[in-house]
């Protein structure tokens, strides 16, 4: 597609968009539109950058290494056969972008914005980070809870050919791999308004497709990694969601503001010090520190249920389902009912009480994480 092809599509998404937004939503979308195109006019086909030889030895090995990830994804899994992931764009920053996630400050329901594709979602990503850093500022001086996170990877959900990016490109090889079959995923089977299912599901894929790639391409000591990593990554999900609960218990309790606000402090404090234990049991392993380079916060924790509370339910449906065509099948099933039964059926799965989830309101619709899930700094991310 040529750059002014893709001008063309973006301008019309943008213009769209600005019957229904404000002036400062206009400031939004005319970001995301700008950086979605540059990202897209800065990739170049892989068998480029494999065919010049200014490339370095190492990205071509990472980019070789990521174009058979691809065919996996394909042939294996049954993942959309399209251009997404077969583009490679370099670029001058660490994050391809920056998600804000904001709360009230005794409350760990997240705030939420709605868009006309994707649907009303607990966060607002920004290309660049001062503009991610002023927006939370912002909804600091109303008194929210905010956290700003770097974001390696997202799915523009098959609108656009979504490339690989310097961002996550040279992630250990299960790692790159799990990051592309689920960004994938989301193009298989996405529901509007329903994080819940649709990060769950995404999950439940990439978990799935890395056990079957690295039984075909990995070696022992690639397998002893990856079950070293997810080991510690499940410890520090632990650590986070016994934090949540802690906090949900003393907002719910009978108590005074001031005493809510005690109580919160006192459970960050535990939270940092719980993650000194953790870390010092796993020799010094550094990988989740970028989730305390800012003060602690709601914010921190609103989303770790949406990337976790249905996993068991569709490893149940896998498993029943056998297959993943079926499996894809049954997901689409699940996406076509309203989401109070879908919750419920999923809850089921997951051999929960059957209690239906609220449904959650569009906190603000004048605009277009997350738990460290990808690798942190060199090597876990939030998604």
């Amino acid at each position: 597609m040529t750059f002014s092809r893709h001008a063309k599509y973006i301008v019309l998404a943008l213009a769209a968009a600005s019957m229904l937004a404000s002036c400062s939503s206009l400031n939004y979308y005319a970001q995301a539109a700008q950086g979605q195109l540059t990202l897209l006019n800065d990739a170049r086909p892989i068998d480029e950058w494999l065919a010049d030889h200014n490339t370095a030895p190492k990205l071509k090995l990472r980019l070789a290494t990521a174009r058979q990830i691809r065919a996996f994804a394909v042939h294996e899994l049954g993942l959309p056969d399209n251009k997404s992931y077969r583009n490679y764009a370099s670029l001058a920053r660490p994050f391809v972008l920056w998600n804000v996630v904001a709360t009230p400050e005794l409350s760990l329901k997240p705030v939420q914005w709605c868009f006309p594709v994707a649907g009303c979602v607990s966060y607002k990503g920004y290309y660049a980070k001062e503009d991610a850093s002023a927006f939370a500022g912002e909804l600091r001086a109303q008194g929210h809870d905010v956290q700003v996170g770097g974001v390696p990877a997202y799915s523009t959900l098959g609108w656009f050919n979504d490339p690989l990016i310097s961002t996550f490109i040279f992630y250990p090889d299960a790692e790159l791999a799990r990051l592309l079959f689920h960004e994938l995923s989301h193009q298989v089977v996405y529901v509007q308004d329903d994080s819940q299912f649709n990060e769950s599901f995404a999950s439940a894929v990439e978990e799935a497709g890395v056990e079957r790639w690295l039984n075909g391409f990995g070696n022992d000591a690639m397998r002893d990694n990856y079950v070293k990593f997810s080991a510690r990554k499940q410890a520090f999900l632990k650590l986070l969601l016994q934090c949540r609960r802690d906090l949900e218990a003393a907002y719910a309790a009978k108590l005074s503001t001031a005493e809510k606000r005690v109580a919160k402090a006192r459970l960050f404090q535990k939270l940092k010090e719980d993650y000194l234990v953790l870390k010092t049991s796993w020799g010094g392993f550094a990988g989740y520190d970028r989730f305390f380079a800012e003060p602690l916060s709601n914010a921190h924790l609103a989303s770790i249920a949406t990337y976790t509370d249905f996993i068991p339910a569709f490893r149940t449906l896998l498993a029943r389902e056998k297959t993943l065509p079926r499996f894809y099948a049954a997901a689409q099933a699940l996406a076509e009912l309203d989401k109070p039964e879908r919750h419920r059926r999923l809850k089921a799965l997951a051999g929960a009480p059957a209690v239906v989830a609220a449904s959650h309101q569009c906190a603000s619709c004048s605009g277009l994480a997350q738990i460290p899930a990808k690798p942190l700094a060199s090597s876990p991310s939030a998604r």
